[in-house]
């Protein structure tokens, strides 16, 4: 029953990629269509109060600039909010000013579309910081996202110097993608009884007879978005194991969709743009079974049950159902810890440092190759990228001049890729290798031995991914700790976007390459199983050792 409830919810999504993915086609192609005559007529007031005219296309370097200035205006807003929202309105429950080093960290995990939170929703946001501040940065960094991975597909796939209008894509992300889709998805939420309100804290009489406070507020807004958007973060610190932000079995399926759907959209919406589909079917196809790869993993191993327990004879008929919720159980546990960290939104409904050794290597693997899915464009762009190294790898084997999409890949390309590629685990394994080393990141170990490596690992691998999930046992809201996963945030969001920007700018550039006998198909089956061990290689050997001395040795100790 188990995994049939996985392949039902995985069939739903390879039944919605089609669809959405032309939706999405339609709305950035720029040929008219249906979508203008719905949404155009709230967008030219848009343009005309930011002075957008004619709406020319951009360099990639004008397109990078804009979209950097634009999160670097949100985010010296967002630090203010934060910094003075005890003084501001709809603040029912007198919550203090956020502290300095943890209001950097929030609004940097919030901007890059992390949504690490080193706080409790509940307890550390006025209902005006949830709304103004974080529910609108689930937006406008989702939109972010989407607009990258859009100039980038334009980029390889068309022929012109230009990728588009960041400010055009922006508008368009916004009003015909994430604002109706979270719409529609909140109604659902709030009439399967998740809460939205502006009213404050209940307070109760428990059955002892003492009273206690129950936190509440526009939950289901935020929860449509924050999974619409790959964004994660929760209303409540428990995130979507609370029963008011994931009360029962149909609202999980709905929160994973939602997720997912979008990520796995594109792939077809690449297709279309390249006109060729087999293209974007090639590159769902090697997503979907590295997704399922991973899912078996994180599956069988919490059915197996927690190895120590295993060991003292206990009862393992149910699985290791330790830090998940009995409405869920093992499968949809497993499905969401994998879709969740597959399409790095971060969202939880179990707790990932209570999963056993072995099943806690999906969530940190899905999170290093931050290819699978991923998020709003995030995991498409990387895809793309494994495609034009394993594309460049056998032009080498051949003694033949590589070419992707009717264009040469050349030095320049490569030298871009492997930025990129090298960039994400250093960022991870840097700061793990520091933290580990000093005492200011060892005082937030709270598990000994290998399961704390796998803790400070999880941390950066999340804030490099772009995740913003956590092992939760870290006691990570330190000076130490929001700074320097601030900063790694910042740079796992902004040196891939910016490096692969300079791809598509470099590919849009070149001449048409006309294909013949001798070309390298990239349509086929065989290009799929290329291009899904050039993933597991590149992945193994840049993290395989650091996945040693964490899951794996702790496995071992356990048996």
């Amino acid at each position: 029953m188990g995994i049939l409830q996985m392949a039902i919810v995985i069939g739903i999504l390879v039944l919605l990629a089609k669809p959405l993915g032309t939706y999405l086609y339609h709305v950035f192609s720029g040929e008219a269509n249906r979508t203008d005559r719905l949404f155009g007529w709230a967008e030219r007031p848009i343009y005309k109060l930011i002075g957008l005219r004619e709406r020319k296309g951009m360099t990639w370097k004008t397109y990078g600039l804009s979209f950097i200035v634009t999160n670097l205006v949100l985010v010296a807003f967002g630090y203010l909010l934060l910094r003075v929202q005890k003084l501001l309105p709809l603040n029912p429950n007198g919550i203090d000013n956020m502290e300095q080093t943890l209001s950097f960290n929030t609004v940097i995990s919030f901007m890059t579309n992390t949504n690490l939170q080193h706080y409790s929703g509940e307890s550390g946001l006025s209902y005006l910081s949830q709304m103004a501040l974080i529910t609108m940065m689930m937006f406008t960094s989702a939109a972010t996202g989407l607009c990258v991975a859009i100039a980038f597909i334009r980029g390889v796939t068309t022929k012109g110097k230009t990728l588009g209008n960041f400010y055009e894509d922006f508008v368009k992300a916004h009003t015909r993608v994430f604002l109706p889709f979270a719409f529609v998805v909140t109604l659902a939420l709030v009439a399967l009884h998740v809460p939205q309100t502006l009213q404050p804290t209940v307070t109760v009489q428990t059955l002892e007879g003492a009273e206690q406070q129950i936190a509440i507020g526009p939950v289901a807004s935020l929860e449509s978005i924050k999974h619409l958007g790959t964004n994660g973060g929760g209303f409540f610190g428990v995130n979507s194991s609370h029963p008011f932000e994931n009360p029962n079995p149909l609202t999980n399926v709905i929160e994973m969709l939602s997720m997912w759907c979008l990520s796995a959209a594109l792939p077809h919406t690449y297709g279309l743009f390249a006109k060729n589909r087999k293209q974007g079917w090639v590159i769902f196809s090697a997503m979907l079974i590295l997704f399922v790869m991973f899912l078996s993993l994180v599956y069988t191993s919490e059915l197996n049950g927690n190895p120590a327990l295993n060991k003292l004879g206990m009862d393992a008929s149910q699985g290791s159902m330790e830090g998940k919720e009995v409405r869920f159980g093992i499968p949809m546990s497993a499905l969401f810890t994998t879709v969740t960290t597959a399409a790095t939104t971060g969202s939880v409904n179990n707790m990932h440092d209570t999963l056993t050794p072995l099943g806690g290597i999906t969530p940190l693997a899905l999170m290093m190759l931050n290819c699978v899915f991923g998020g709003k464009g995030v995991g498409l762009v990387n895809m793309l990228m494994y495609a034009i190294l394993g594309v460049f790898l056998a032009g080498l084997m051949v003694g033949r001049t590589p070419e992707f999409l009717g264009r040469k890949i050349e030095a320049r390309e490569m030298k871009l890729i492997a930025i990129a590629i090298l960039a994400h685990p250093f960022i991870i394994l840097a700061p793990t290798a520091i933290a580990l080393a000093t005492e200011l990141g060892q005082a937030a170990i709270t598990n000994p031995s290998f399961h704390g490596i796998s803790q400070v690992l999880y941390e950066y691998t999340s804030s490099a991914a772009n995740n913003g999930s956590g092992f939760e046992g870290l006691g990570d809201n330190t000076v130490f700790w929001n700074i320097t996963t601030g900063l790694v945030m910042l740079f796992g969001r902004y040196i891939s976007m910016i490096a692969l920007l300079a791809v598509a700018g470099s590919l849009s550039r070149k001449q048409w390459v006309p294909e013949t006998v001798g070309t390298f198909r990239t349509d086929n089956g065989l290009f799929v199983g290329i291009l899904v061990g050039t993933v597991l290689i590149i992945g193994a050997l840049t993290f395989l050792p650091a996945i040693v001395l964490g899951p794996i040795a702790e496995h071992l100790t356990l048996r």
